[in-house]
């Protein structure tokens, strides 16, 4: 009898220990652009799960994917596509298929303070501007998503590129007027959140320029966001190197089913699962 009770004893301490999707603490990275979106995912989780604890840390995107192949993360947010030679280097050092588990329509884009006479921008503004030794689009920094994304849109590496830099999408927003012959180029999802004080406050020190395609003009509605007619919309998705069914592929499902992405519509963006018949993302 006594060794049946310590065989039992035994296998509950294993238990306890072993993976689960509902208990533990974990990571995410990502970067500042889609902080929101991704606290807003991480506090549902919680909720869903009170055993789980989840902490949000911003890092640049190429820096975080970095961290995600020399395990010093467990799972990352992404925007940019990775190159064949990234995918193979995921594949080879994590072991693990690369499936990004896309969850979201962002959108880079650019903006100019409310009082600017500027109404759009087109283009082939954007492709010379980036080119130009007036640099004046204002990004967050290197190896930030909004330039990743650009530079990838352009067909240009980010070293070619030519801009200004004002660390943070927020001090972006709340700097741009002291430079009114510049624009500002931050991510959506900074200030995407409908109902939120800090977001509105946000959206009312700027205006979003339409960007003109072809002679027509586009602007970061859903309509726009879901069929990618808008020609900065990003899909974002998680990346991780879990391989099995821990917290950090637990929170993956949960953010991709209706629950998670009734999240990512309350944020302002376009859901990449809720409405996957109607959804056209290419």
């Amino acid at each position: 009898m006594l060794f049946f009770i310590s065989i039992i004893a035994v296998n509950c301490k294993k238990e306890e220990k072993s993976p689960s999707y509902h208990k533990g603490e974990m990571t995410i990275l990502t970067d500042e652009s889609f902080k929101s979106v991704t606290e807003a995912l991480a506090e549902g989780y919680m909720i869903n799960y009170p055993d789980t604890k989840i902490k949000v840390v911003t890092k640049k995107e190429d820096l975080g994917f970095l961290d995600l192949l020399h395990d010093k993360a467990r799972i990352i947010v992404m925007s940019r596509d990775l190159s064949p030679e990234e995918i193979k280097t995921y594949e080879e050092q994590v072991d693990l298929k690369f499936l990004p588990a896309r969850f979201a329509a962002d959108a880079v884009v650019f903006v100019v303070p409310k009082d600017s006479p500027k109404e759009s921008i087109s283009m082939e503004e954007i492709t010379q501007g980036m080119q130009s030794d007036d640099k004046k689009f204002i990004f967050d920094g290197a190896n930030s998503s909004n330039l990743n994304f650009v530079a990838q849109k352009l067909k240009r590496q980010p070293k070619d590129l030519k801009y200004s830099i004002i660390p943070g999408d927020k001090n972006i927003i709340e700097e741009l007027k002291k430079y009114p012959d510049k624009i500002g180029v931050i991510g959506l999802n900074t200030f995407s959140r409908p109902y939120y004080k800090e977001s509105e406050n946000l959206r009312n020190m700027v205006k979003i320029l339409p960007v003109e395609n072809k002679g027509v003009q586009y602007n970061t509605d859903f309509e726009n966001l879901r069929k990618m007619n808008y020609p900065f919309t990003r899909v974002l998705y998680f990346l991780t190197n879990e391989g099995n069914f821990n917290i950090a592929n637990g929170f993956i499902r949960y953010s991709c089913t209706q629950l998670g992405q009734m999240i990512v519509q309350k944020e302002g963006l376009q859901p990449y699962n809720l409405y996957r018949r109607e959804v056209q993302m290419r």
